[in-house]
């Protein structure tokens, strides 16, 4: 399928848009807030019904006050004026309080469900796994930060003001069609001689004018608006991903600007951004051709009552006051009958948001599923050692890394892996953390353990808390963290616990490496594990790290397992583990001192 060619949806699948939204839709009115939910709901269909029958009364009020002028009743006039302004206000007080009901429902719906995604997108690191499976080309939905942020605005936002227009266009047909229908006269139509000739006596004439009126408008607005769903779609994804490249930018700004790369990401930023601008000219275009027809009917609608009760009136057959009536009778059940046409940009958006949301929906229960089936990866089983068996690893195209590989790691031992460059020696460890979803088989390791990434994150805040994450820095005293970032050769930061920064982009890769360290000393595992842990550092400080992760492992009585090129490190270990990608196996070497 051409990706710049809207596609034709079929039938069914514009009903699963419906399908979609209702599985979204269930799990808030049936969660622990389903009485404030449905008591909001019904109040604000409540109001709802409440509008429609002031429109009734207003409806009413116009024969009587219309009638009055032409029979120049200044009493009537004036009575009704003061008539008028009593139901003026209390439609005034309805609409206020459905306005705020209705956002009310709206904030609470999109509070619960933004709770809800979160929790499910990173819970069982369910986050990680999304971008692996992405990555290796299995369909995961794009940018999860724009659905839960913007995607889930909109859902609710749409869903509720769609709904409620649904059923206020509905119950506006049902009480205004009867008022349309005694309003109407029997209407006599002469048939052609090929149809046997004669008269038809049509009841409820303008009734009938209404709904062909309306029917051919809605024909014509799906048929005008029907690529929108699709641009929509198209351009929530393109503007996503102009945004994404720019934060892209932001995180990588030091290694950018090192290289001196600001020409092709400006490059890379204006053809995203082109992109959208594209994508959204066409969109306009299309808006444009569905506002000229909507423009177009829309005026049409107010004089089209006046042309055919108009004979009546010059007749004598009705008085101005029921011309009137029928004009807003007739408006009334028109707009009804018109909501589509009205609304089919709304809609248009509302369901590419649903669809969008209805794929990371379904990614995420795919997650829930394989995690349920034990399918995302070996599971860890605790142990008093690190043991693999039958162990086999992929990388996320399919292709095999290590097959029925059987490992072990006993307490006091200090291993280091190696092999070439894409061999698969972080994935190990990735394998050994349990978030490698990729692999199969039977891991046991214990518990207490830490894993020391080749990139460490560092949440934005106090050092102190960038220092415990994920733990609360309460936890523990300035003193203990003071020790951690002196031990982790960082004596300079010892003063500065409660400084604010973006920690990550502040400090150097070195000071990241060892700050990732001062966690670790913070925490005092048994068992570590460190991917490429001092790539970044000196051999002299390197040295005096590994040395502080040896007695600090040796003091527990646990292990160091460390992925490395440099081999300044080697002396720090005992055993290795040779990565062989080619022949999907680890070559073990029991003593490496003497290498």
């Amino acid at each position: 399928m051409n990706p710049m060619k809207p596609e034709l949806v079929p039938r069914k699948d514009r009903l699963s848009a419906f399908r979609q939204a209702f599985a979204l839709t269930r799990p808030y009115f049936q969660s622990e807030e389903k009485w404030k939910a449905w008591g909001l709901l019904s109040a604000i269909v409540a109001l709802n019904l409440a509008a429609v029958f002031m429109l009734v009364q207003i409806n009413e009020w116009n024969r009587v006050f219309y009638d009055a002028l032409q029979n120049k009743q200044a009493d009537v006039f004036w009575q009704q004026l003061w008539r008028f302004l009593w139901l003026a206000l209390i439609y005034i007080v309805i609409a206020v309080y459905k306005f705020y009901l209705t956002q009310l429902l709206q904030l609470n719906w999109r509070r619960w469900l933004t709770d809800h995604m979160l929790q499910r997108w990173l819970s069982a690191k369910a986050f990680y796994r999304m971008e692996l499976s992405r990555y290796g080309g299995d369909g995961a939905p794009d940018n999860p930060d724009q659905r839960i942020q913007e995607d889930l605005n909109l859902f609710t936002t749409y869903t509720v003001s769609l709904s409620m227009g649904l059923l206020n266009a509905a119950v506006t047909f049902v009480s205004f069609v009867g008022i349309l229908w005694g309003l109407s006269a029997v209407m006599d139509v002469r048939l052609p001689a090929l149809l046997g000739g004669g008269q038809w006596h049509i009841s409820g004439f303008m009734v009938w004018m209404a709904v062909l009126y309306c029917l051919a408008g809605s024909a014509l607005t799906f048929w005008i608006g029907k690529p929108q769903v699709w641009l929509n779609n198209r351009q929530q994804q393109l503007e996503a991903n102009f945004r994404h490249h720019m934060i892209r930018v932001r995180e990588n700004a030091e290694a950018i600007a090192l290289d001196g790369g600001e020409r092709v990401e400006g490059e890379q930023i204006g053809l995203r951004f082109r992109d959208a601008l594209g994508n959204y000219l066409n969109l306009v275009k299309k808006q444009k051709n569905l506002i000229w027809f909507t423009n177009f009917f829309g005026q049409a609608a107010v004089v089209f009552p006046f042309i055919i009760a108009a004979p009546r009136f010059f007749s004598g057959a009705i008085q101005l006051g029921q011309l009137m009536q029928i004009s807003s009778a007739f408006g009334q059940v028109q707009d009804s009958l018109s909501w589509i046409v009205n609304n089919y940009a709304d809609i248009a958006a509302w369901r590419a948001t649903t669809e969008r949301l209805a794929g990371f929906d379904g990614s995420l229960r795919a997650q829930d599923e394989a995690q349920k089936n034990g399918d995302e990866g070996v599971q860890i089983t605790p142990a008093a050692q690190l043991q693999a068996q039958a162990l086999d690893v992929f990388l996320p195209d399919g292709r095999c890394m290590l097959a029925a590989a059987n490992l072990q790691v006993k307490p006091g031992q200090r291993l280091l892996i190696s092999g070439p460059s894409g061999s698969g020696k972080s994935t190990l460890l990735r394998v050994f953390s349990g978030i490698w979803p990729f692999a199969r088989g039977r891991v046991e390791r214990p518990l207490d353990a830490m894993f020391i990434p080749q990139r460490p994150y560092f949440p934005n805040g106090s050092l102190r808390d960038a220092l415990a994450y994920p733990e609360l820095a309460a936890l523990y005293g300035d003193e203990q963290l003071k020790q951690a970032l002196r031990d982790a050769q960082l004596p300079q930061l010892q003063e500065q616990l409660d400084r604010q920064a973006a920690w990550n982009s502040r400090l150097s890769g070195g000071e990241q490496q060892r700050l990732s360290v001062a966690r670790v000393l913070l925490k005092r595992p048994a068992w570590v594990f460190a991917d490429e842990a001092t790539s970044a550092l000196d051999n002299v400080t390197e040295a005096s790290i590994y040395a502080q992760l040896v007695q600090l492992v040796q003091q527990r009585g646990g292990a160091l397992v460390s992925v490395a090129h440099r081999d300044s490190v080697t002396e720090f270990h005992q055993q290795r583990w040779l990565l062989e990608p080619q022949r999907q196996q680890i070559r073990v070497e029991d003593s490496i001192q003497n290498h």
